[in-house]
């Protein structure tokens, strides 16, 4: 192995992967990409939704990422004071892969244990992950969640559909769930009929739009539970 930049050891392969996995293959780095795909966080942001992490490991992640151009420093306020970290354009090409990554992790989602961490926010990127381009209803039309504190939506225009943070102007169907409910039902540990019947989630609208959110989230949909109207 060869020593880079920073300090750490590379594989010394001259292949992609093995480049990509000099940068991104300690422990932590990958959840640190995650957390700035959501958008510019402060340092005790990424402290707080790092639960382990570890202050000075933290600031050695963040510093080797802007060192690779990975990340950056920002100053939202224009104080000059409580800088932000955000993803460059480099860091935002992740996207595909931490998003492609994530859902194939579903398929290992375990119990939740009580030592597991799980905040609403990941809740945005499971949904964005889920999406099916292949399965893009033939409507115009967006879908809402609520997750504990967290609320964002799909919308679906055209042959498209993107997941947006915050609430929808007129959505078809809205979900209300916790975090943990959310990323068992995105597992398929628990269908959304069963998450309505247990009373962990509320649905509303159309029914026959939750059958398509299922369906372009590549959801169980045999039996959803009738859905009240708004």
């Amino acid at each position: 192995m060869q020593k880079v930049a920073g300090g750490k050891r590379g594989y010394h392969q001259y292949c992609g992967l093995a480049s990509a996995l000099d940068i991104l293959g300690e422990r932590w780095t990958l959840l640190v990409v995650r957390e700035l795909l959501m958008g510019p966080r402060r340092y005790s942001e990424l402290l707080a939704d790092l639960p382990g992490i570890g202050t000075n490991l933290l600031a050695e992640r963040l510093k080797f990422l802007v060192e690779h151009g990975v990340v950056r420093q920002i100053d939202v306020r224009g104080t000059g004071s409580r800088l932000s970290y955000e993803l460059t354009g480099t860091g935002q090409r992740l996207r595909p892969a931490v998003l492609g990554l994530a859902q194939w992790g579903m398929d290992f989602v375990g119990e939740l244990a009580a030592e597991d961490t799980v905040r609403p926010h990941w809740g945005f990127l499971a949904v964005e992950a889920m999406i099916d381009p292949a399965r893009v209803p033939p409507f115009d039309e967006s879908y809402e969640f609520h997750v504990d504190s967290e609320v964002f939506h799909i919308a679906v225009t055209g042959d498209t559909a993107r997941a947006i943070r915050g609430p929808a102007a007129s959505p078809t169907m809205i979900a209300t769930t916790d975090a943990a409910t959310f990323v068992q039902i995105g597992s398929g540990r628990v269908t959304p009929f069963i998450a309505v019947i247990q009373g962990k989630l509320k649905l509303e609208g159309d029914a026959e739009a939750v059958v398509r959110c299922c369906d372009l989230l590549g959801l169980e949909t045999t039996a959803t539970a009738p859905v009240p109207p708004r």
